[in-house]
């Protein structure tokens, strides 16, 4: 919503501009073809001009809207199943207006909608449908809106302005000026005698559907890739909307709600919302808000703007406030097949990864696949990715991750010769989140711990806990930035358990860590880390698992370090540590009271290589046998032999 008024603007005709001063008592517009003429253009298949009596359009036949069409008060118009409208590509005089005491009434069916369309349905060609009624709207009794003098709102809130069932409409948005465009569907302070069911809105400039005021609910609203909101509110609607589908797969877009100004709390009662290009979910301005149950959010990489700082508790989210941390990816509640009806070309594209996997999910090799946004395995859920699959991550940053809940399994089977590839096109550090998986393992967190990506649950009491198994995984781009505290890293195993297989890991180019372990006893072996901007391996939360055959590369400057403990010490183990700098810094450091037992270690190129940040005893720190020495070089061991790891560098 760009204006209050936006989609009221009324274009001059051919000779003069229109003017309007009443939506119920309005002066015909200059070049306004007499009432008698309408009627006798209606014969013929031509909507144009002002109806002043009851009209049935005919069953089955084409009409062509050739200006504007305006329903007066006192005057009903109705629109039987399966009548096409279609509308000149005219911009902003062509369009169908319903005033004050007017009434339209739309009787689609499933099999036979009403269409209203330009011929090309691009999105600007014309006007769309707006309404006016006679509800409460804070803009007041008697609104005027600024472009084309419409007026609107009153104190009937039980106003009737007809019913609409099985509506498509398309192609609308035209513009108005530089501030204002028109709608799909407008409804300005529109009654809640009014029934709206069964709307679907594609290819709109502006919004889908907005709300100026009223009372008027809404059942089964579809809207498809509208350039500015999918369903916008201001002026103080409260109504309700039942059953709501939203698909973005056009960048640029505004949002798929917005919401302004004062809050009479209006509620949505299921609602899914899909992006294949991210942007943001749901827009609050001012004091606005709403009660939503049965929210899917899927591919956004923003799901909660409090634009102007408005409280997020007018923001009811599943019984509790709304959460902007969250990205509230639910499974559906709202089924795309409900609206069959509407003929979408929308792309059902099996190669998009986003959503849940609940069930168990098995990739195929031959694709090439696109992780659009977040993919959570739920509890109970689990995801196979074959040798060879390849996994091509939006560059959307936080909105773009993969995450295993508690319960929940991964297998990644990839092999020496067809590891699996999960990466950014251009593989830089922080195009998007990386793999996280949640486990039932101790933790000094505790017992379903919050961890501080994604809000997820983990932590328990099961040490042996199995989460799937991870072999031969390239990792790329990773480390998206959360806030000034926290990122992504490229592996996140929060209290993973011994049962699970971790080997064959190649993180590289990632702007956090490479690997870190929150607590658990998971074991792994054979990891390969370059160029990770903060740790290469990190762990804290007591920790204690093992691993063999760590390789570590560093040759852009500015990283942190190569391994940081945290922490409580569970001691745990590492044989055979590689760690090659060319560029100083870091090697081994260790926080509060952590350490570990370090087994053949090669550290090389480093400024520092054993750095106790907290002055915790180096004692907590053996290596090969003996307590860590600030003063040692530890080039002593046996280098990792990764000559071949050739898998090591797999690309899309």
């Amino acid at each position: 919503m760009k204006k209050v008024t936006k989609l009221l603007g009324l274009a001059a005709f051919s000779f003069a501009s229109l003017t309007l001063t009443n939506c119920s008592d309005d002066p015909e517009p200059i070049g306004n073809p007499p009432a008698s003429e309408v009627i006798e253009n209606l014969n013929n298949g031509i909507m144009s001009g002002s109806l002043e009596q009851d009209f049935t359009l005919s069953a089955g036949t084409n009409y062509n809207l050739t200006k504007a069409f305006i329903v007066k008060s006192g005057a009903t118009l109705t629109i039987p199943a399966g009548t096409n409208i279609t509308a000149a590509a005219g911009g902003t005089e062509i369009y169908i207006a319903v005033l004050q005491g007017g009434k339209i009434n739309i009787n689609g069916t499933s099999s036979s909608p009403v269409i209203m369309s330009s011929a090309s349905a691009d999105p600007g060609d014309w006007g769309g449908l707006t309404i006016c009624g006679n509800a409460t709207t804070t803009a007041g009794v008697g609104a005027e809106a600024e472009v084309g003098g419409f007026i609107y709102g009153g104190t009937n809130d039980a106003d009737n302005s007809g019913s609409i069932n099985y509506l498509l409409i398309k192609g609308t948005g035209a513009q108005i000026n530089s501030e204002s465009q028109y709608n799909g569907v407008s409804l300005y302070a529109v009654g809640s005698g009014t029934t709206i069911s069964n709307v679907a809105v594609v290819d709109g400039s502006d919004d889908g559907v907005e709300f100026f005021g009223g009372t008027v609910n809404a059942t089964n609203i579809y809207v498809e890739n509208c350039e500015d909101d999918a369903i916008d509110w201001t002026e103080g609607w409260n109504g309700t909307v039942d059953n709501t589908y939203i698909s973005n797969t056009k960048g640029g877009f505004s949002t798929a709600f917005e919401a302004d100004k004062d809050n009479n709390n209006p509620k949505f009662n299921n609602v899914t919302a899909v992006s294949t290009v991210g942007g943001t979910a749901l827009q609050f301005k001012k004091q606005s808000g709403a009660t939503i149950t049965g929210l899917s959010l899927t591919g956004y990489d923003v799901s909660i703007d409090m634009k102007d700082d408005g409280p997020l508790a007018n923001v009811i989210i599943e019984g509790a406030e709304a959460n902007p941390l969250l990205n509230y990816t639910n499974p559906p509640t709202v089924d795309i097949a409900n609206f069959a009806w509407v003929n979408s070309t929308l792309s059902t594209d099996a190669t998009l990864l986003q959503g849940t996997v609940s069930g168990t999910v098995t990739l195929d090799p031959s694709l090439s696949y696109k992780l659009n946004s977040s993919y959570i395995v739920q509890e109970g859920g689990e995801l196979i990715i074959p040798a060879g699959t390849k996994i091509e991550a939006r560059d959307g940053g936080t909105g773009v991750y993969i995450a295993v809940l508690k319960g929940g399994k991964i297998d990644i089977q990839g092999t020496s010769t067809n590891p699996v590839v999960i990466a950014s096109v251009n593989g830089n550090p922080g195009d998007w989140g990386g793999l996280t998986i949640c486990g039932k393992a101790t933790t000094t967190a505790g017992v379903d711990a919050e961890a501080e990506v994604g809000g997820f649950i983990y932590g328990g009491t099961v040490d042996n806990d199995n989460s799937g198994s991870v072999r031969y995984l390239v990792l790329k781009g990773t480390g998206a930035q959360i806030n000034s505290e926290s990122q992504y890293n490229g592996l996140s195993l929060y209290a993973v358990g011994s049962g699970t297989t971790i080997e064959y890991i190649s993180v590289i180019n990632g702007s956090d860590d490479g690997v870190e372990f929150f607590g658990g006893t998971v074991n792994a072996s054979n990891l390969y880390l370059e160029n990770n901007e903060d740790d290469s391996v990190d762990w804290t939360e007591g920790w204690n698992g093992t691993v063999t055959n760590t390789y570590i590369t560093h040759t852009i400057a500015g990283f942190s370090t190569a391994f940081e403990g945290d922490k409580d010490n569970g001691n745990p183990t590492f044989t055979n540590l590689t760690a090659i700098s060319t560029v100083g810094g870091t090697a081994l450091q260790f926080k509060k009271q952590s350490g570990a037992t370090i087994n053949n270690i090669w550290l090389e190129g480093y400024t520092t290589n054993i750095d106790m940040k907290d002055d915790g005893p180096l004692a907590n720190v053996i290596i090969d046998g003996a307590a860590a020495s600030t003063t040692a070089t530890y080039m002593t061991g046996t280098k990792v032999d990764i000559s071949g790891w050739t898998w090591r560098n797999a690309s899309l």
